[in-house]
């Protein structure tokens, strides 16, 4: 007979109050940076940089992302998911107004690296905050699949909305003689900066007042940051221990080589198609707009495609093989170089394009309601860094070989067969729910708490 949930304490909301929370915050988290990305690398180039130096600033931010994902992780599981989400909301309006307003190059520096550090803050709080939610409410058996469902297709939809927005905006002030009336510091391409610093202060806002969580024993500095290396480990050992848990790791890391390919492949197919960079850079904002929005399609689908298979494992195998065929058929669409599209290989690689990112958002929600499932409270935002990691480590690794590959099919045949052996590692059937004996669903060593209190 299972047991009854026990009362639910102040600080703990309803299940569906909780994922309408967590599906606000997401919407609200992902919209400002869909908006700044498409005008990014232009106004960095109107501020001098050279093509190289924006390169160089650019991947800035993804080495801060990298160096600090693990510590941060560690950070929320010790301090707790509402005071490092605002802090991620404090550095991301900061790093805002310097890229919008900045002119000196070491100012737009300081920028990326703000918006490279808050996405590292921002990346697995919010997620733990409603896993945590969830099962403080109905236990450790409590239904996640369907909030996680919705919160990545939130996100995917704000992607989506806020590109197209934020790609528009500039275009409707050129000329508007915004740069001569402020002395150049406020360009037409600053604009979805400021917007973006504007809505962080309602994300900032909102994670404040609308995100409880239970009182925390009084703790200093130094014993919060302490603490922080032996959450860390339990993770990292969860990552590697734990057998469903290495799935979700591994086939996060393939899913990262893939799109690391595409991302750097497709805006020069798309230049390619229409002859010119300007024209080429319209249609892959368009494309990338379409993937957003499928992929914000296929989490909302997720649900149905575990209830259709017979549970979250069976539904990521379904989910990769559909990206694998997906990737094949980008990669038999793609022409060599010095070779012209025809256009039903353009139709081919639409679609292609269009099924990676469908079947991405089906099988994000049920590897996450696995991994929620067998992950301790006290390192559950650990483990998300750790997938996080493991997927933008590799999509950087693959993007660079991707490059060193001659153009055609071969890269992208390359990352299909790389998902497709993923795939292959959820044949075994995986069962939903908290592993049997194991009665708070974890094979986490519980990290040391600040001030010395057992794990949470």
């Amino acid at each position: 007979m299972t047991a009854a949930p026990a009362p639910a304490a102040s600080h703990v909301l309803a299940p569906e109050t909780a994922r309408r929370r967590y599906v606000t915050v997401s919407a609200l988290f992902w919209f400002p940076i869909g908006l700044y990305v498409p005008s990014l690398v232009l106004i960095l180039g109107e501020r001098g940089l050279a093509l190289a130096a924006v390169a160089a600033v650019l991947s800035s931010q993804g080495l801060t992302v990298a160096l600090l994902e693990l510590p941060t992780g560690g950070l929320s599981d010790v301090l707790g998911r509402r005071a490092v989400l605002a802090a991620g909301g404090l550095l991301s309006f900061a790093g805002l107004l310097l890229l919008a307003l900045g002119t000196a190059p070491w100012v737009l520096i300081a920028g990326v690296v703000l918006m490279g550090a808050s996405r590292a803050l921002a990346s697995g709080p919010a997620e733990a905050w409603y896993v945590d939610m969830a099962q403080a409410h109905s236990g450790p058996g409590a239904e996640l699949r369907t909030g996680l469902s919705r919160g990545s297709s939130a996100m995917g939809a704000s992607l989506a909305v806020a590109t197209l927005l934020g790609g528009l905006l500039p275009w409707l002030f050129a000329g508007s003689g915004l740069a001569e009336a402020t002395g150049g510091t406020v360009l037409p391409l600053s604009l979805p900066g400021l917007l973006s610093a504007a809505l962080v202060l309602c994300y900032l806002a909102y994670v404040l007042l609308r995100l409880p969580e239970p009182p925390r024993a009084p703790s200093t500095l130094r014993s919060v940051l302490g603490s922080v290396p032996g959450t860390i480990a339990s993770g990292v050992r969860l990552a590697t221990r734990e057998r469903v848990v290495r799935k979700v790791v591994l086939t996060t890391a393939a899913v990262g080589a893939a799109l690391g390919a595409i991302e750097l492949l497709t805006p020069g197919r798309a230049a390619a198609i229409t002859g010119a960079s300007e024209s080429g850079a319209v249609v892959y904002a368009g494309l990338a707009t379409a993937g957003f929005a499928s992929s914000s399609l296929g989490a909302r689908l997720a649900p149905l495609l575990a209830r259709l298979t017979g549970g979250s494992g069976r539904a990521v195998l379904t989910a990769l093989a559909g990206m694998a065929c997906g990737l094949a058929l980008l990669g038999i669409s793609a022409p060599g170089a010095g070779e012209a599209a025809s256009s039903p290989a353009v139709v081919t690689g639409v679609l292609g394009y269009v099924l990676v990112y469908l079947c991405l958002g089906a099988a994000g929600p049920n590897e996450n309601d696995l991994l929620h499932h067998r992950v301790a409270s006290s390192a559950r935002a650990t483990a998300l860094s750790v997938q996080s990691l493991a997927l933008q480590a590799v999509a950087s690794l693959g993007g660079l070989v991707a490059g060193l590959l001659p153009l055609g099919p071969l890269p992208l045949l390359l990352t299909a067969a790389l998902v497709g052996a993923g795939a292959q590692m959820w044949v075994r059937a995986v069962p939903d729910g908290p592993r049997p004996g194991h009665p708070d669903g974890a094979d986490a060593v519980a990290a040391p708490a600040a001030g010395g209190e057992p794990g949470r």
